[in-house]
């Protein structure tokens, strides 16, 4: 009856806690289109194209190859997933081999190629023209190319060949056994578009798991599947983050239960420790929703992972009471210490919240929101449950042991020395490393970038590391700009600066373009003089080029091709990401193929009106490097506004002055041993920096306070290493992790948590001599 009376309100609170959650977090709009967390651009159109890339159609595109069987084998298997794929419903596009036009986008090109090919010039209808083009045809009847020589003599000018030559302009994989093969390897190749947004990560995992049936239903027998692509990468970063973290979580939560096990003798505290850290995450991810709408799944997990500084909380007040004790009393003892730990870390993560990177704006508001709950709950729902369940540590410690300890701190002015040396040594390699490529920043690993750009060179992708960006006030307007621009690209592909280029303006020219085209074409009576002139001695029929001829006067009156006219997701998939409307006005992109000359390309450009040269890789550099840079002042001015709160409550300038340089050379000595490993530092480390400062501040506080007596100082040095062996417990793991960003916030917390606790014991704590213990405690 005793342990029921002991248990039951502790399961009934933690029951209480977890159904809010349920409730809560039933009730989400969790969000994982990594879109979402990134930066905005500096520029419009560094903006527009950061929202294309993040989710436009570009991030559809998958690029799959198959190898490691014989040739034959290859063309087989690519025709059977081919068709897989297309019954999948889950592709736009679905094409592998240089004939995938469907019938009725063939018909529609076909009788509009005088208006659309730019074979069609004046010249073309001559009678000195058309006689070398006849001889051509009959070239073709006499030889191997018999059966095409029905299209020769309707389209004798070989205007269709032409426009499905500049359709195909750049590079583009070799034909064998009817689909694509890579130019210099046994590799089938596939081009997909998803249907689905690609940082979509659910409709990622439906195109994945349709990709691998495909592969299986085929048959491959030895056969290797490759597949990458934005889209691919989303989807396996997500992936990859999500095992890790789960994965980690279980672990350390389990050696952090272990540990609390061993320092208070009863598996009650567990279930009271969850009772605030519980409420602190519920009330963290409802703020988030009503301030953003949604909230961010790196946001929520990464913001799981901060509020592990709110652990403590329950632990100090746990760890602090004496058996038997009142609640009450406790929180009295230690209330200014709790209270300005609380405020100071809660203002010193408030930076991020105004960092101006979506991503840590969330992030900020989800840790601030979760610390002030947690401390709530620690305040005013623990102390109940802890005076009902009897919780309180078995013991403060040896006396004896702690005095040895505490005579430590008779040498900690020789802690300056390695501190001094650090910064000399930080000073003379010129400051720390810093990371502003954000490829480097990605989860996804070197050898799937690789893949995606051999992928993409073998396929004939395009390069979206530099585009030429025309916009307008109308999809015409757009397509006569670009027309105005493409002979710079023809020069730099005879040059060898790019291997191709992709424009919509050189899939479907503009109207004032077809129209002068169409202006260009002879009428009937002058063309037919023309034809039989130029077949006059040649063994053709008088009536063989009827259909010419027909066609020809048929172009006459025809009406100009807009791309919405043209049926088939072929070219519906090409033109999207090239021709867009955004914000009322229009938007083309011009992108290369084989960029090899990128000084070149960006030369060739300069200056040309309504057009703007976008090297994608330099932009996000810059935007990541604004950013951090941004994110570092408010980090400071945080800092700052902390000590500030401190003098103000504190009253004693030394006490803040040796509170802010345990803070300040923490930090310090963690990003030099971090620029000694060889590591750049990012805004990942910025946020894993600010979780050290928030707990660097609970444990230079509580080391701080007045302390009545020996028992009392025992009390808290235990208190606190148990607080830091949970955080080093809970992010050491996180160094094992197979993801680079969690990798990084591990190492940078384990090393930071750590140095926090021993300088705040050696330059926090009072001298172990009775005369300055004393005046240390009238100065607190």
């Amino acid at each position: 009856m005793k342990l029921r009376k002991r248990v039951a309100p502790i399961l009934g609170a933690l029951a209480l806690a977890v159904l809010l959650a349920a409730l809560v977090f039933g009730h989400l709009d969790v969000r994982n289109d990594i879109s979402e967390f990134l930066p905005r651009g500096e520029s419009p159109a560094a903006r527009l194209m950061l929202r294309e890339m993040r989710s436009g159609a570009a991030t559809t595109l998958i690029l799959v190859g198959i190898e490691r069987v014989a040739p034959a084998e290859l063309a087989r298997i690519s025709q059977a997933m081919a068709g897989g794929l297309r019954a999948s419903g889950q592709f736009a596009l679905v094409t592998n081999r240089n004939q995938d036009i469907d019938e009725a986008t063939e018909r529609v090109i076909f009788t509009h190629r005088y208006l659309l090919s730019p074979a069609n010039t004046p010249g073309s209808f001559t009678t000195d023209a058309l006689a070398h083009d006849f001889a051509s045809v009959l070239d073709q009847m006499q030889s191997a190319l018999a059966p095409m020589a029905r299209l020769g003599l309707a389209d004798p000018t070989g205007t269709l060949h032409a426009l499905l030559e500049n359709w195909a302009a750049g590079a583009h994989p070799r034909s064998q056994g009817g689909v694509w093969f890579a130019p210099d390897r046994d590799r089938a190749l596939i081009l997909l578009k998803t249907a689905g947004n690609g940082l979509d990560l659910a409709a990622q995992d439906r195109a994945a798991a349709a990709i691998e049936a495909a592969f299986a239903a085929a048959e491959p027998g030895s056969a290797r599947l490759l597949a990458a692509g934005p889209a691919v990468f989303a989807r396996d970063a997500a992936r990859d983050i999500r095992a890790d973290v789960q994965l980690l979580s279980i672990v350390s939560a389990l050696l952090v239960a272990l540990l609390l096990l061993w320092r208070f003798r009863s598996p009650l505290v567990i279930g009271a420790i969850a009772v605030p850290i519980v409420l602190s995450l519920t009330v963290a991810a409802l703020v988030v929703q009503l301030a953003f709408g949604f909230v961010h799944g790196i946001a929520l997990g990464f913001g799981m992972t901060m509020l592990g500084v709110t652990v403590d909380y329950p632990v100090l007040l746990i760890g602090h009471r004496k058996p038997g004790e009142a609640a009450s009393g406790t929180l009295r003892r230690i209330s200014q210490a709790f209270t300005l730990a609380v405020a100071t870390a809660a203002i010193g993560l408030t930076g991020m919240a105004f960092s101006g990177f979506p991503g840590l704006a969330q992030l900020g508001v989800f840790s601030v929101s979760g610390i002030l709950a947690a401390a709530m709950a620690t305040r005013y729902v623990l102390p109940r449950l802890i005076v009902a369940a009897d919780l309180a540590p078995v013991s403060a410690g040896d006396p004896a042991q702690l005095l040895r300890m505490e005579r430590l701190r008779a040498w900690r002015w020789w802690a300056l020395l390695p501190i001094a040396v650090a910064t000399l040594w930080l000073v003379a390699v010129g400051g720390p490393y810093w990371e502003d490529d954000l490829d480097n920043l990605s989860p996804v690993p070197l050898a799937a970038r690789q893949l995606d750009q051999e992928l993409r060179g073998e396929i004939g992708a395009p390069d979206v590391g530099q585009l030429v960006v025309v916009q307008g006030p109308s999809e015409q307007a757009v397509l006569e700009r670009e027309e105005a621009l493409l002979p710079r690209a023809d020069t730099l592909r005879q040059q060898g600066a790019i291997t191709g280029v992709e424009a919509a303006a050189r899939l479907v020219p503009s109207l004032r373009t077809q129209l002068a085209r169409r202006a260009t074409l002879p009428a009937p009576d002058e063309l037919a003089a023309h034809v039989r002139a130029a077949q006059a001695g040649m063994p053709f029929r008088d009536d063989a080029f009827a259909d010419f001829l027909a066609g020809v006067a048929f172009a006459r009156d025809q009406a100009p091709l807009r791309p919405e006219d043209i049926p088939g997701a072929m070219v519906a998939a090409r033109l999207a990401p090239l021709l867009f409307a955004r914000d009322g006005a229009w938007v083309g992109l011009i992108a290369f193929q084989g960029v090899r000359d990128p000084a070149a390309l960006a030369h060739a450009f300069a200056g040309a009106p309504d057009a703007t040269v976008l090297d994608m890789r330099a932009e996000t550099n810059a935007i990541v490097a604004a950013a951090t840079r941004q994110a570092w002042r408010f980090l400071g001015l945080s800092f700052l506004v902390a000590m500030l709160v401190l003098a103000a409550v504190l009253r004693t300038p030394w006490t803040v002055a040796r509170i802010g340089f345990v803070i300040l050379g923490a930090g310090l000595i963690t990003v030099v041993v971090l620029t000694a490993l060889g590591v750049r530092l990012s805004l990942l480390h910025l946020v894993a920096l600010q979780f050290v400062a928030g707990v660097g501040l609970d444990y230079s506080l509580f080391f701080a306070r007045r302390q009545l007596d020996i028992e009392e100082r025992a009390r808290t040095l235990r208190t606190l290493v148990t607080c830091n062996a949970m955080t080093l417990l809970t992010f050491g793991l996180l160094a094992l992790c197979r993801t680079p960003l969690l990798r990084q916030i591990g190492v940078t917390v384990a090393i930071g948590a750590f140095l926090a606790i021993v300088m705040g014991f050696l330059f926090v704590g009072p001298r172990p001599d009775g005369v300055a213990e004393d005046a240390t405690r009238r100065e607190s």
